[in-house]
This record gives C-alpha cells, structure tokens and sequence, in this order.
C-alpha cells in the first residue's frame, strides 16, 4: 500500500515538472503573420488566374495556384472610399454614415463638414485596432482613402506604421512641386507628417518598403495592409513594362503594363516573406476594391456593369487566400463572402474571439472554407448608394433603381444579368424590397451626400457597360 502510494506521488511530481514546459511551449507559439495584398480598380478579367490570356500575372496565378481563389467575392461598395471602410471596420459603412464618401469635396458635399474632415469616423475600430492588444505589429502601404485630417491618420487608427498617401488617387511617379502644393493628400508620407517623393516607380517602392517590414518585424507577429494605387488612374507605366506588352493597344496595353508591375510587387513580397522563413506561418490575402471602371477600359468579363454600378461588375473583384497546411492548395470556394469577413478572420486566427465583437458585420470564414462548416457564410448581402439599393439573397439578387422598377436575377444561372425576372416572380420582388428595407432602416444618415450628377452618371453607366470588354 505504502509502494503504491509513493508512486502515485512520484507521478505527480514527474507531471508538475513538465507542466511548465508545456505552459512555455504554448505561449511561445508562433502566431499566425497576415499579408493583404490589395488591389485598386482592377478588371475581375484582367488577371491570368481570372481567365485572362493577354494580361500576364505570373506570381498571383502561382499565389492561386497555391491557394483557394473565391468565385464571389463581394466588396462592400462600388467604389474606392467606402469599400475600405467595410473592409477597415468589418461593419456595413452605412452604419456609421459612409455611404458615397469617395473623393471628399469634389464629388461629395456637407452641410456639416469641411472637405478634409469627411473620414472614418473616430469611434469606429479598424482591424489594427483589434490586432494591436494581441500583440501584433500593422503597417499602411499605400492608399489611406479615409479621411485626409489629421485625426483620421493611419497612426491615430490602431496601424503602427504608414508609408503612403492619404488620398484617394496619385501619380506613380515623383509629385511636382506644384502639383504637391494643390494636392496635399497625395504626397508620399512616412509617418506622420515626413513627406518625401519616391525615387522610382511607386508601386516598386512599395514592395520595397512593404520588404523592409518584414525584415525588421520577422520575430513577431505583423499584419501588412499593402494598398496599391495600381492600376487606378492615372495610367502611368514604366517604358520596361510597356515594352513587354505585345498583344493590346491603347489604354489595355497601358494597364496591362500596371498590372505586370503590380504582379512583380506582388511576387517581390511573396519572396521576401519566403527567403524570411515565414510563408508557412503567414496568411495572404489578394483582392482588389471593387469592379473595374470603364473609363480605364478594364474588363469585367463575364460580369456586366463597371465601377460605380452595382451589377456585378461593380461589386465582385477578384480574391485568393493561402495559408499553407490550412487551406488546401489549388481549390476554389463557389459561395458568397464579403470584405465584411476580413476583420473576424483576422482577428480570430490572430487569437481573439471576434464574435464578442457585437458591431461586426462579417463572419470568421476559416470554418467555411476548410469545409468544417459546409453552409453558406451570409445568408444575405447588402450594398447601398443614395436611392440605389441591392439585396443578395441565395441565387437571387434583386436590384433598386429610383427611376425604373427594380431587376430581378438569378445570378447563380445568370451571371451576367441579362435576363431580368422581376415580372415572373413579383412575390420575390416584394418580399427582397421589404427585407432591403428593414435592413436600411437600421443604418445612420449619410453624414456627407454624393453630388446628385455623380449618381445620375451612375445610374447611367449601369444601362451603358452591361457588356464587358473582352480582349481578342
């Protein structure tokens, strides 16, 4: 008896003294680095992974090929602005007041604000926000789009560090002195308030510096929002590039240029973080901000509509995601997401437990596509613009106009919305209307308004861009 007992302590002695270790091991785990790789106005066509035979993206089509690329992936507006904020925030904009925010001023106009304190509003957390307390170091490269004041800085947002411009759009080379002077959002700003104009090419200059990051934070866990400018105007190229270009002509031999460097960019980062060591234990993400817009001549195929419309081409971009180990390599995932998903994703493989979040909007989408979970991730989608509303519910999609009766689609069936069945199934017309409005009855008032030219011009690009370009 006294044997027996002596040994049930030696066994809990022998436990204790390994307990520790375990404990350290634990903690001293590595936590997963996230990557956003994020494009600007690009096509939904104009990628080789996408299905493009003239537009030459070596190291995306790799990144896909080692990944899972999503069939519907929605952004959250049609344009630039607000889409970051759904993306930024994981929140339906609308629900803090952005709704057409995109170039403060120029297009957009308040009773209550000056041009260059229409942003993100301050009490709204942005994914840095989140990932800072977990012990994450976050980075801005390149376009900010969220407020050019102070206040609505990327230091003063949760991020670490900015490289870039707070602006919505800029030249890909040096800024004139004047043209410094006119636009102040679009000088090149490291920090806060250290302005100096890049010495190359600036989508080059960002992978550099987007290189540089991971050099210095490679013994901690980083996230690294890269926001290209590419390939949103103005279509400014590098002779090398053009040069490649063989096949197109005009303003597609232009972007398909853009594009090439934005490719190079890409595989730039993705080869620092390999020779880093760290690519097995990273998550990255490539999307783009919304659809192609027609005055750049992007292509959309097979999608109908272009930036600033809400038809498909206006709202489904191209995305990747890659976390070797997690995701299964050279697969694709055919059921809608949104931007939405990008901040509990996140914050979730970060460590944190975003359904505490009650304000988040999007889901964590790691159960769905490693098929733990094999239901769809939303049930409904919703996207916004003044008077033009749209529901995605399931396979249908129901579109409102306010000079027109609302469309009625089948997108499953009919990508390209040409086939409206609004005058077929009136009960699902009334019933999608009635769940689009419950839905914007819970929003906030626009906080600044779109001038009315700019929607009219949209609503007819909507009738004008149903067919996409196709390269031949």
């Amino acid at each position: 008896m006294k044997q027996t007992k002596n040994l049930f302590l030696l066994m809990i002695v022998f436990s204790l003294a390994f307990l520790p270790m375990k404990l350290t091991a634990q903690k001293t785990a590595p936590k997963t680095n996230i990557i956003f790789l994020f494009a600007d106005d690009a096509g939904y066509n104009d990628f080789g992974f996408q299905g493009s035979k003239y537009f030459s993206t070596p190291n995306l089509d790799k990144l896909a090929a080692e990944g899972m690329v999503f069939k519907e992936a929605y952004t959250t507006d049609s344009v630039c602005g607000p889409s970051r904020a759904g993306l930024l925030t994981g929140m339906y904009q609308q629900r803090f007041g952005i709704e057409e925010n995109n170039v403060p001023g120029y297009m957009s106009e308040s009773s209550r604000l000056n041009d260059d304190e229409m942003g993100l509003p301050l009490n709204i957390k942005t994914i840095a926000d989140y990932l800072n307390p977990l012990g994450y170091k976050s980075i801005v490269l390149g376009k900010w789009h969220l407020g050019n004041a102070d206040r609505y800085h990327p230091l003063k947002r949760g991020f670490d560090e900015f490289y870039g411009f707070r602006g919505g759009a800029r030249s890909f080379w040096p800024l004139t002195e004047n043209e410094a002077k006119q636009r102040p959002e679009d000088r090149l700003e490291q920090g806060f308030g250290n302005y100096a104009e890049p010495q190359k090419y600036i989508t080059d200059d960002f992978a550099d510096k987007a290189c540089e990051f991971m050099e210095r934070n490679k013994k901690n866990p980083f996230f690294m929002y890269v926001s290209f400018n590419a390939v949103h105007s103005p279509l400014h190229t590098t002779e090398e590039d053009m040069a490649k270009i063989k096949h197109l002509t005009g303003k597609r031999k232009q972007l398909a240029a853009m594009t090439l460097a934005l490719d190079r960019a890409c595989g730039q980062i993705l080869d620092k973080l390999k020779k880093l060591g760290l690519e097995k234990n990273t998550l990255i993400v490539f999307g783009n901000d919304n659809g192609g817009p027609d005055v750049t001549e992007t292509s959309n195929y097979p999608l109908s509509g272009c930036k600033s419309t809400l038809l498909e081409g206006g709202i489904r971009v191209p995305f990747i995601m890659k976390l070797p180990s997690v995701i299964k390599a050279g697969t694709t995932y055919d059921k809608s997401i949104s931007m939405l998903d990008m901040a509990p994703t996140f914050i979730n493989l970060a460590g944190g437990n975003a359904a505490q979040i009650k304000a988040l909007d999007g889901v964590d989408l790691m159960p769905f596509i490693t098929y733990k979970n094999t239901e769809a991730p939303h049930q409904r989608l919703f996207w916004k613009i003044a008077n033009r509303g749209v529901v995605r519910e399931g396979d249908w999609k129901l579109l409102r106009y306010p000079d027109r009766p609302a469309e009625l689609y089948n997108i499953t069936q009919d990508v390209g919305e040409k086939n409206d069945l609004a005058t077929q199934y009136p009960d699902k017309v009334r019933a999608l209307y009635k769940t689009l409005f419950d839905w914007e009855a819970g929003l906030e008032r626009p906080l600044w308004m779109l001038k009315t030219i700019y929607e009219v011009n949209a609503v007819k690009r909507t009738d004008e861009k149903r067919e996409p370009i196709i390269d031949k």
